[in-house]
């Protein structure tokens, strides 16, 4: 059984007269939503009894939330190779590799990241579900966020929704850049030949804004950082795409250098965010993959993609 812990705060002078929905929404930053399930889980606690969520709090008074309750995952756990760069009771940070959904798209994938997260929390005697906190393509490879907690996913996504919790990549791109850095500024909305693809859309798209700078250039290729300040779908791909300089090995946008990697050369390389519980600013990195690096003998040595 998931033992509980608790987000606790102490009233200040200045909070004293307010209410206890009050302080979780303020100081604690938890979410309506949230309130509701710890309501149903009698998860929150005033001086160290169950509280109503309109009662007055006076100074010195101690407000705590759950952080973690009882759930099922919703999925079968599947024990595979999980590489953990990072984990404690309230984040875990994997190094996806390519060619692995992040999490089932229908009932039939039963192999993906999120079940082999699955048997991991399994395996701690976790009860919880699996919460990537952003995405990542199948064929990308790279640092996934993932919440181990609703408390933590809810500080996470908010830091996601307000780009405090930033990514950044390593792509391997078609051609020299001109420019060594940028920014490339174009909407993106469903692509009006094939719905489950997506172009630059001036003016149906939505907003989407991609920084790069140039790492390495090769006689064909270029190596690019690239850093995200939207999350729109195949976004990268896209807007690499589009100033003419698509990923090597794309098969749906560009379609160069296939002969020379079996998936798309992009790699989730860095992601930084501040911890949900302590507020400690973190960062993460992870090397290229073998394919890649592989890839970049090529591109050193004078091969055209």
């Amino acid at each position: 059984m998931t033992k509980r812990r608790y987000a606790e705060h102490t009233v200040t002078e200045a909070e004293a007269g307010q209410t206890v929905q009050d302080i979780l929404t303020g100081p604690l930053q938890i979410s309506r939503r949230m309130i509701q399930k710890l309501t149903r889980s009698k998860g929150i606690h005033l001086n160290r009894r169950p509280a109503f969520l309109g009662k007055p709090v006076k100074a010195g008074d101690v407000v705590k939330a759950a952080l973690s309750f009882q759930e099922e995952s919703g999925l079968t756990p599947v024990e595979m190779p999980l590489e953990i760069v990072y984990e404690d009771a309230d984040l875990l940070i994997v190094n996806k590799p390519p060619f692995l959904l992040v999490h089932p798209l229908n009932e039939t994938q039963a192999s993906t990241l999120s079940h082999g997260i699955a048997y991991h929390f399994q395996q701690q005697g976790l009860s919880a579900k699996v919460r990537p906190v952003h995405r990542i393509d199948r064929d990308t490879s790279g640092l996934l966020a993932v919440a181990k907690t609703a408390f933590a996913h809810q500080h996470l996504d908010r830091q996601l929704r307000e780009r405090d919790l930033h990514r950044e990549y390593l792509a391997f791109v078609d051609g020299e850049i001109a420019e060594k850095s940028g920014t490339i500024d174009a909407p993106i909305g469903k692509n009006k030949q094939n719905p489950s693809l997506r172009a630059v859309r001036p003016h149906a798209g939505e907003f989407a804004l991609t920084r790069y700078e140039v790492v390495e250039t090769y006689e064909h290729a270029s190596l690019v950082r690239l850093e995200l300040e939207t999350g729109r779908t195949h976004q990268i791909r896209v807007h690499m795409t589009h100033v003419g300089h698509p990923l090597i090995g794309d098969r749906q946008y560009g379609q160069v250098g296939t002969r020379l990697l079996k998936r798309q050369a992009l790699h989730a390389s860095r992601l930084s965010c501040t911890h949900p519980t302590t507020g400690e600013r973190m960062t993460f990195e992870a090397p290229l993959p073998d394919d890649l690096l592989a890839l970049q003998v090529k591109l050193k040595e004078g091969i055209k993609p």
